[in-house]
């Protein structure tokens, strides 16, 4: 694929999440697109039927097209991937933690390149494995509190404790996601 066919899939994404945003917010398909980093600044309300998190932001809900069909392909709630990427990243694809992860999922490089995920900074390559991985988690342990754990602190340090890790920041990670 030559650059400017990438360049070309990547503004047509772009603007159907623009199209699927102006819908969520009842604007006109035929009003000027706003530019997209413009959703990126207030809290929102949750569409019927839900409740966000405290402080969710339109930054994290405005992956909400993409995340859907994901979740529901690993048979996981969107809500939950939200909040995960609300904790992890707050939202933003460029994020690069201390550590070294990467994008909104926070994917670390070893894990991004085992789920076969080539562009950890690609926002549906990044959502597509962190779902997969926290799929995968939750199976391996049978339990969404230590399937979460894990995603944050590591299944090794989920085996080593015998259950969530005393790390006040899995703690904090978890009552963020969880209540």
């Amino acid at each position: 694929m030559r650059i400017s066919d990438a360049f070309q899939k990547t503004l047509q994404r772009v603007q159907e999440i623009e199209s699927r945003l102006r819908a969520i917010r009842g604007e006109p398909d035929a009003a000027p697109p706003a530019p997209f980093e413009s959703a990126f600044v207030a809290p929102v309300g949750f569409p019927v039927g839900g409740t966000p998190p405290a402080g969710m932001q339109v930054r994290v809900r405005a992956w909400e097209p993409i995340v859907a069909p994901i979740a529901a392909r690993y048979n996981l709630d969107t809500e939950l991937i939200l909040r995960v990427i609300e904790a992890e990243s707050g939202g933003n694809p460029r994020a690069v933690s201390p550590k070294g992860a990467i994008g909104l999922m926070q994917l670390m490089p070893e894990t991004a390149r085992a789920l076969g995920v080539s562009d950890p900074f690609d926002p549906v390559q990044n959502i597509e494995g962190g779902v997969r991985y926290l799929s995968h988690l939750l199976q391996r342990f049978g339990d969404l509190r230590l399937a979460l754990a894990a995603y944050n602190a590591g299944p090794g340090n989920v085996q080593r404790y015998g259950g969530v890790p005393p790390f006040p920041e899995t703690r904090r990670y978890l009552e963020k996601i969880l209540g």
